[in-house]
C-alpha cells in the first residue's frame, strides 16, 4: 500500500492536484476513476477509497448528471444541476473520509458544450466565493471534430478554466 499521509484529504484541485498527480507518478501506481450517479455511489467510492487509503476521481458524466437531478426537475439544464449537486455533496463529505479526491467531468463532446458552460458557471462561482474551483478537472471529448476545430475549442475552453487552476482533459484523433 502507498502511503499517502503526506496529501491532502477531501477534493483537490490546482497546486493540491499536481501533488497528488506528481505523487502517483513518482509512487508507480494509478489513481482510479468512477462515473457517480447518487450519493450513495458517491459514498461508496468514498468508503472503499478510505479503506484501502486510496486516492480516488469521482466523475460526473452527462447522463449521470441528468440521473442526480433526477427526470421530475423538467430543467433543459438538469444534466448540469445534477453534476454541480453531486459536486457539492462530495465537498461536503470528502474530507471526512481521510483521502485525496479529484473531482472531474466525463466525456463531453460538442453537443454537450451547454452541460460544459454550466459547470464552468458553477466553478467561476464557488472560486469567487472561496478561492479554489468546484471541479478539480474537466474533460472534452472532441474527437469526433477536425483536429484544428477541437484544439481551438479545448484552448478557448482552458484560457478561461486556466484562471481557477482547472485541469483540462482532451480527446484528440479517434478514440472509438
Amino acid at each position: 500500500m502507498t502511503d499517502i499521509s503526506d496529501m491532502p484529504v477531501g477534493v483537490v484541485t490546482g497546486d493540491n492536484l499536481l501533488k497528488l498527480l506528481s505523487h502517483a507518478r513518482e509512487n508507480s501506481y494509478a489513481i482510479p476513476a468512477f462515473n457517480c450517479t447518487s450519493s450513495s455511489t458517491a459514498n461508496a467510492v468514498l468508503e472503499a477509497a478510505k479503506k484501502n487509503n486510496s486516492p480516488v476521481m469521482i466523475q460526473a458524466s452527462n447522463g449521470g448528471g441528468a440521473f442526480v437531478a433526477g427526470k421530475g426537475i423538467g430543467n433543459p439544464d438538469a444534466a448540469a444541476i445534477g453534476a454541480v449537486a453531486l459536486a457539492l455533496h462530495v465537498r461536503a463529505v470528502a474530507p471526512y473520509y481521510g483521502v485525496p479526491v479529484v473531482l472531474h467531468s466525463d466525456h463531453c463532446a460538442k453537443k454537450l458544450l451547454p452541460w460544459f458552460d454550466k459547470m464552468l458557471e458553477a466553478n467561476e462561482e464557488y472560486f469567487a466565493q472561496y478561492g479554489e474551483p468546484l471541479f478539480s478537472s474537466h474533460m472534452l471529448d472532441l474527437s469526433e471534430e477536425p483536429d484544428e476545430d477541437n484544439i481551438a475549442i479545448c484552448k478557448k475552453y482552458f484560457e478561461r478554466m486556466h484562471k481557477m487552476k482547472i485541469w483540462l482533459e482532451m480527446e484528440i484523433g479517434i478514440t472509438g
